[in-house]
């Protein structure tokens, strides 16, 4: 998907995206990458707010899972997040930036199988977040898509 479409679909689709000042820097079937800026996503210690950090580590992982449906094909699909872990490593001065990634590459067919047959699956993705270079932080989320009715 071209990283504009993408950026402004997250931006109607999920209005926190626009508040923090998301943009996609890339987007492919195996890596999402999203910026912010600090100004809208600071903390009283002029660092990144850990939320903010948060919110762009799983808007990074929820699009990767959201493209790679897109462009199996599939009828619509939700996704949604299940859980997570946020690990923090650094405080972050600046802009910053989330990498997603599957977990697991090998475990995408039978969660395309699975969609297919029980019209829900899961799967695990990684996100890194990054700062001047340094990572920062690391999540690891389990979503969930299912089939919308009548798909």
């Amino acid at each position: 998907m071209d990283p504009q479409a993408l950026g402004d679909y997250l931006h109607r689709q999920i209005p926190l995206s626009a508040a923090m000042r998301v943009q996609v820097l890339s987007a492919s079937a195996q890596s999402v990458v999203l910026s912010a800026p600090l100004e809208p996503n600071i903390n009283h210690k002029s660092t990144v707010f850990g939320g903010s950090a948060s919110a762009l580590a799983i808007l990074a992982a929820w699009s990767l899972v959201h493209l790679r449906l897109e462009d199996a094909g599939l009828p619509p699909a939700e996704v949604v997040i299940q859980s997570n872990r946020m690990d923090y490593t650094r405080p972050m001065q600046g802009s910053f930036t989330a990498s997603s990634k599957l977990a697991d590459e090998s475990a995408w067919p039978a969660f395309m199988k699975m969609l297919a047959r029980k019209r829900r699956a899961r799967i695990e993705v990684e996100s890194v977040l990054a700062c001047s270079g340094a990572e920062a932080g690391h999540l690891k989320g389990r979503f969930a898509a299912f089939l919308r009715d009548g798909a």
